[in-house]
């Protein structure tokens, strides 16, 4: 018998149907092997597909999210999904599917429903119920993604702000030299304690 989860958020559900692996010694009620995954949006058609389809998208809508954050150019695109801004507030999503013949399902959604199905995500990444492989997390992103997800980036922000105290500060202190004058200093020892 199959295990099913699911995750709610507002007007958006995902549920997650599976097995647990009792190679692993796992609960009966966790589950390890993903067979099938439904999304549903109010008032969208049902969204479905396989485990090797459900870290793309994942990841699609994450990418496509950080992009909206950082206020870059909000596009995303792929062999399984396309996320594009309509404008600020309606996002046009285009799932493509791997059967032939089958055409792409067209999807609208406001910045809610955005939310929303990224809530979801959250919650089926954070769930102790659920095991996905992480193998596919990183491998599905497009190189062009990659180096804002990978660790240099965090390198780069531990060290350049460090950087720029240390020059900053050698900067204000040697911009004292110039001020100081050690025959005036001199003088006005003389005057203070004169012999």
């Amino acid at each position: 018998m199959q295990n099913k989860l699911s995750f709610h958020q507002s007007s958006v559900s995902l549920e997650i149907i599976g097995l647990p692996d009792y190679s692993n010694n796992e609960n009966n009620d966790q589950i390890s092997i993903i067979s099938q995954w439904k999304l549903t949006i109010i008032d969208k058609p049902l969204i479905e597909g396989k485990v090797e389809h459900l870290v793309p998208i994942m990841n699609a809508f994450y990418i496509y999210s950080n992009l909206l954050i950082k206020n870059e150019i909000p596009i995303y695109e792929s062999k399984l999904i396309d996320i594009k801004a309509d404008n600020l507030y309606i996002h046009n999503i285009v799932l493509k599917s791997s059967k032939p013949n089958v055409k792409p399902l067209i999807l609208k959604i406001g910045n809610s429903l955005l939310t929303d199905t990224i809530n979801c995500f959250d919650q089926l990444k954070e769930s102790p119920k659920v095991r996905i492989k992480n193998t596919h997390l990183s491998n599905n992103i497009p190189k062009k993604f990659k180096f804002g997800l990978n660790n240099k980036e965090k390198l780069i922000n531990f060290f350049i702000p460090p950087f720029m105290a240390i020059c900053s500060l050698i900067l204000f202190s040697s911009s004292f030299i110039y001020f100081y004058n050690p025959i005036e200093v001199k003088e006005k020892n003389e005057i203070i304690n004169p012999e």
